[in-house]
């Protein structure tokens, strides 16, 4: 009689607990969602030419962000590239780490190459403030030369993806009112984990910068010139050889 009670009450006391923990989870997955609906993130294009500088501000609009992680996607197009040994020098001087999906090919011009994404995680010691800014160096790309006389190009470049998580809600519920996303746990790539994703923001659309182009109609003239001028100097350079007795 005493062992069917105890054992009675060893199950109910292991199915209060287990009530306990998931209802601790569907807390936490339910503040990560009220995160997510009320947070804003934007983006902005800095300096000129072909190297640029791309602000991502992030307001999460919470000051209780104990235990939340943060995660940027950025999804860049053919048209620009990050250099990994720049930001590899940047690493000591900046309170974000970033991962890349890809080989980045620093010489290859736009249209040989492809667009790629970085997992860029905002802070690194733990804590989590409720405004964040990254600002991430890109480089343009060097474009095939325009026949129809255009001199500059347009690259659009989406807005980053805000991703959050906590330990707590490891298995949120997949729902139309949630995105749930795969993506590494931690800039050292050792894992997945599942992230909740904001849904794109119709008020902050893709950002632009112009790039120049060369003329297409002048590739004739250019080389057959480039083509004469060499010539030119080759003779030249042979008569003053032969006129010299100048031996190889």
């Amino acid at each position: 009689m005493y062992f069917a009670l105890f054992s009675v009450l060893a199950c109910l006391s292991i199915s209060h607990g287990l009530t306990e923990e998931n209802d601790g989870k569907e807390n936490h997955c339910g503040l990560l969602k009220q995160l997510l609906e009320s947070s804003v993130v934007s983006m902005e294009v800095r300096k000129n030419g072909f190297h640029r500088e791309l602000e991502a501000s992030v307001d999460l609009r919470t000051d209780d962000l104990r235990g939340v992680r943060v995660l940027l996607v950025h999804r860049l197009p053919r048209g620009v590239y990050v250099d990994p040994y720049q930001l590899a020098s940047l690493r000591d001087q900046s309170e974000w780490e970033i991962l890349i999906d890809s080989a980045i090919d620093l010489e290859l011009p736009a249209h040989k190459t492809t667009g790629f994404v970085t997992h860029v995680y905002p802070s690194t010691d733990g804590t989590t403030p409720r405004l964040l800014k990254v600002t991430l160096p890109i480089h343009a790309r060097y474009h095939e030369p325009s026949f129809d006389g255009k001199t500059v190009t347009s690259i659009k470049i989406d807005p980053p993806e805000l991703l959050l998580r906590t330990e707590k809600c490891t298995k949120p519920n997949r729902s139309e009112s949630l995105i749930v996303v795969d993506a590494p746990c931690t800039p050292k790539n050792s894992s997945t984990c599942a992230w909740l994703k904001l849904r794109p923001q119709q008020e902050h659309g893709p950002v632009g910068l112009q790039v120049p182009v060369g003329d297409g109609s002048l590739v004739t003239p250019v080389c057959a010139g480039t083509l004469l001028v060499t010539m030119i100097c080759c003779v030249g350079l042979s008569k003053y050889m032969w006129k010299h007795r100048i031996k190889q």
